[in-house]
């Protein structure tokens, strides 16, 4: 048995952890934590509603978001267990009229995020505008269209919401049954985890709910949502009571078996021999020099941690239903705070803050260097810049609340290397052209296997995009970064940026957007 890592927690100094959130007029935060399975802290900070005077409390329910993966991978592997499916079954088994190229994906490859296939959420949001109303059929229907994928099986990983959109079809084919009617029968009611549902809208009632509160950059509250159905990629909400019940379940589960709990743990392989650090919708990882079993999860408007310390047999689960509060930061200062004999946390160098562009010969992909305020930024293909801070060599790493996405970046000269994943690639530098106009690029562009438009213009206020997809659509501000290659934002949220790079011959563009690579659009004559 391994030796026991000693803690020390005592409410004085969990309360100064919470303290910035400790108030009666905004969202808030919702925190519990245990020890040896005994609940010790459990308290609420802030609205639930801040249109109504009632406070948060670990008996109401919250969105966890994307920690809902391991509920769906664990109710597939009972259905393994029981011989109805396989690990390796590919998915078009279970789900009928995919294109090949998704339906060959494995579950296990759609459980560890290393399918390789389109992210469904990211089309959606992308092409459709955040708050369309799309069901999961609707969206599986892309996979019946698309033709292409974003990156060989098991060569890369890539954190995939379609892949459970499609885990999620697939259990439901096999048992014939609802996935909150699975969930519910054969997990949450028998770990007595009865105030745990599956919600699939936003836009609906439950009761004992709290609100999600989305702030924007000008410190605004709204009601932002993102529209579409959500299952067992991120549909759950639960209480912290709830989370520390099912976190001390954890610890001697009698819902599946040792093997399938072995799964859920094991992180995967690339085929470059790294180890993704998540398993079957749990990652497993070091933090501070012990193992840590957690899985984030973000919404529009609020976010969740669940984080087990096994030595420490110390169980943490936090719900914020605001965005501007990071419940990953929490959770680690809990583990900072109760755990005794971490290693120190990370040194940082102090070294010139680089700025630049730059962009992949192999693939196109463009990460930009940025510096405010003495803080290092790193971007990349357009989305919303990271703070980054270098380690003792230099290289620049992401905050151990983002550790989890394993991107690095080392200078070499005016280039730069992106480590992701175990795999390296070289970025050269690129003269910027901030002054560009669209010019002979405006006009409209369609993909056919996203049944999706663009329409490309410029006017006096600048250059804009518009989509046009099969569900709705969305606008965007047009930056450029060179003549030939721009970055989209989007003009609801601020939340989404993509970057599109025009062919040489102005036939079309190539867009990246995050995890979705080289989607093609064609000018339309």
């Amino acid at each position: 048995m391994a030796k026991r890592i000693a803690t020390h927690c005592d409410e004085k100094t969990l309360d100064a952890i919470f303290a910035s959130v400790d108030q009666s007029h905004l969202p808030g935060v919702v925190a519990g934590i245990a020890l040896d399975g005994v609940p010790f802290y459990r308290k609420g900070f802030g609205r639930a509603n801040i249109e109504l005077p009632t406070l948060l409390t670990p008996a109401m329910r919250l969105r966890i978001g994307s920690t809902s993966k391991h509920f769906a991978a664990l109710a597939y592997m009972l259905l393994c267990e029981e011989g109805h499916a396989g690990i390796d079954d590919e998915v078009g088994q279970h789900v009928p009229g995919l294109r090949p190229v998704n339906a060959r994906a494995t579950m296990r490859q759609l459980m560890g995020h290393v399918s390789g296939i389109r992210d469904l959420l990211s089309v959606t949001m992308l092409f459709n505008g955040i708050g369309r109303p799309v069901t999961d059929e609707e969206m599986i229907a892309y996979y019946r269209t698309i033709k292409d994928v974003d990156f060989d099986p098991g060569t890369r990983w890539s954190y995939n919401n379609g892949g459970y959109i499609l885990l999620s079809a697939a259990i439901e084919t096999i048992t014939g049954q609802r996935l909150e009617d699975v969930l519910r029968e054969r997990i949450f009611r028998p770990v007595g985890m009865h105030d745990t549902v599956l919600r699939r809208w936003d836009q609906d009632f439950l009761p004992d709910s709290a609100t999600l509160h989305f702030r924007n950059g000008k410190g605004e509250w709204s009601r932002t949502y993102m529209g579409m159905e959500i299952s067992g990629a991120g549909g759950i909400v639960s209480t912290i009571d709830d989370m520390l019940r099912w976190l001390g379940h954890m610890d001697a589960p009698s819902i599946g078996s040792a093997q399938t709990w072995r799964l859920m743990h094991e992180p995967q392989l690339l085929a470059n021999g790294h180890s993704t650090n998540y398993g079957l919708g749990l990652f497993t990882q070091r933090y501070r020099g012990v193992e840590i079993i957690h899985h984030p999860g973000t919404v529009m408007g609020g976010n969740f941690q669940m984080i087990a310390v096994p030595e420490a047999r110390l169980h943490i689960a936090i719900g914020c239903n605001r965005s501007d509060v990071s419940a990953i930061v929490l959770a680690h200062s809990v583990i900072d705070a109760c755990v005794e004999g971490l290693e120190p946390l990370p040194g940082i160098r102090v070294q010139e803050k680089r700025t630049g562009t730059f962009r992949s010969p192999r693939d196109g992909r463009i990460i930009a260097l940025s510096a405010r305020d003495d803080t290092q930024f790193l971007s990349i293909d357009g989305a919303a810049p990271m703070p980054v801070t270098p380690d003792a060599t230099g290289s620049l790493q992401l905050p151990s609340a983002a550790s989890f996405l394993q991107q690095s970046i080392r200078f070499d000269g005016n280039a730069i290397v992106h480590g992701d994943f175990g795999n390296e690639d070289r970025l050269v530098e690129i003269d910027t052209d901030l002054q560009a106009t669209l010019c002979t690029y405006a006009g409209t562009y369609r993909s056919q296997d996203m049944d999706t438009t663009f329409e490309l213009s410029e006017d006096g206020s600048g250059a804009q995009a518009r989509s046009n997809g099969r569900h709705g659509w969305a606008t965007y501000k047009m930056m450029p970064i060179a003549a030939n290659i721009w970055r989209l934002q989007d003009q609801l949220s601020g939340t989404i940026g993509a970057v599109i790079a025009f062919e040489p011959d102005g036939s079309g563009f190539v867009l990246d957007f995050g995890r979705m690579r080289h989607v093609r659009f064609g000018k339309v004559d």
